[in-house]
């Protein structure tokens, strides 16, 4: 009697356990279709440095969600993020209150997103999507407590230096729900850089600092992960990130082939 009831229980446990595993394996499919489709073609190559699907799996960003995608320039990880979030989820590209600036040329250039996202779509290959572009000053009430996650990639130091971020952090935590969390992946500085080739105009922050501002606004530091990092970088380059690749605007032959910046990976939950 107890061996049959072992069983039935062992039996139990494998069903109630099934639905995790299918979800996991529908996130897998999810992810390694949004990463091949053809709108990638050119994008692909960075992966390698960039680590999207592991990246995305440490932030816990699933199908269904509602993902907002601070200043998503030129796309890279929109055209990774709309389709894994599917038909259920939806991708926000949102841009900062350009109020805000401390640039007239960066106020210039991150206005109106809302009304340019959708030709960007379109270009690349993402129109009728369930995306939206949007400045944070058009952020209503009513979107507050409603988004799962918010993802900064390689734009702390914009924020930083162009005088957005204790303003977008406000942002961003209104935007979250209780259980929602921050990700974030940014260029890393020697622990020991001085605060002047810290302060965002060279691309580097120290990783303390970074998670001392956002813990500061409201937030608590989940976990930190090594998916991005590269020692090779020796991340004091004299004009900044933008000396590595794939920008490699000095040309410098030592740094051509050394990968993309040192970068942390650092994830936040929303404080209560």
């Amino acid at each position: 009697m107890r061996s049959i009831l072992a069983a039935t229980a062992a039996l139990a446990a494998l069903a109630m356990a099934a639905p995790a595993v299918a979800d996991h394996h529908m996130e897998n499919t999810a992810m390694k279709t949004a990463l091949a489709a053809s709108l990638r073609a050119d994008d692909a190559v960075r992966d390698q440095y960039r680590h999207p699907a592991e990246t995305l799996e440490f932030f816990q960003v699933k199908p269904g969600m509602t993902v907002v995608d601070v200043v998503p320039g030129s796309g890279w990880y929109t055209r990774v993020l709309a389709p894994y979030l599917g038909k259920d989820g939806k991708y926000i590209g949102l841009n900062p209150d350009v109020a805000h600036s401390n640039s007239t040329r960066t106020a210039e250039n991150w206005a109106g997103l809302a009304k340019s996202f959708p030709n960007d779509l379109a270009g690349w290959g993402l129109a009728g999507t369930n995306a939206v572009g949007l400045n944070s000053d058009e952020v209503t009430e009513a979107m507050h407590g409603t988004v799962d996650r918010v993802l900064i990639f390689r734009e702390m130091h914009n924020l930083h230096r162009f005088g957005f971020l204790h303003y977008e952090l406000a942002t961003m935590h209104n935007l979250l729900k209780d259980d929602g969390m921050l990700g974030i992946v940014q260029h890393r500085a020697k622990a020991w850089a001085p605060a002047s080739y810290t302060d965002g105009s060279r691309g580097y922050l120290r990783q303390k600092d970074v998670i001392g501002l956002v813990e500061a606004h409201g937030f608590e530091l989940v976990g930190t992960s090594e998916i991005n990092a590269n020692a090779k970088d020796p991340a004091d380059h004299p004009r900044g990130v933008w000396e590595m690749p794939p920008s490699w605007g000095s040309k410098r032959p030592e740094l051509k082939d050394l990968g993309e910046s040192d970068r942390m990976t650092l994830l936040f939950r929303k404080r209560k």
